[in-house]
């Protein structure tokens, strides 16, 4: 079976609490187009050319790593002004080895910022 599933695209999956609530941000905030044909709970969205799944669940929120990454090249510093500008905030995380270049973390060549959805989970972006 792990020949097979090595040989297929996969997707990221996002819980959160209320679906028509977090549509709102998905949309909006982060500019994701809706794939139609979701069922009431559940909800695909597209995100390049990977699918993101979002789908309500009672756990939203509960995960405290990096749940989604978007790697972004020399498209991260303005990903960071637009999201700012539609009211995200970056967090901010003591690493060893980071500094802190406002909301980026520097490691040097590696450069990333992680921000939360209105549930909490956790998303990354970076430079790679």
């Amino acid at each position: 079976m792990a020949a097979l599933l090595g040989k297929k695209d996969v997707l990221a999956t996002v819980a959160v609490k209320d679906l028509a609530k977090a549509k709102t941000f998905y949309e909006n905030t982060l500019g994701l187009e809706p794939i139609e044909g979701d069922e009431a709970s559940v909800q695909s969205y597209r995100a390049g050319s990977s699918t993101l799944l979002v789908y309500e669940s009672t756990f939203a929120g509960t995960n405290k790593a990096t749940a989604v990454t978007w790697p972004l090249g020399d498209d991260l510093d303005a990903a960071i002004r637009d999201l700012k500008a539609k009211g995200v905030t970056f967090e901010r995380y003591d690493m060893p080895g980071a500094k802190h270049d406002g909301d980026v973390h520097d490691f040097g060549k590696l450069r990333v910022a992680w921000f939360k959805d209105p549930d909490g989970n956790i998303f990354n972006l970076g430079n790679f």
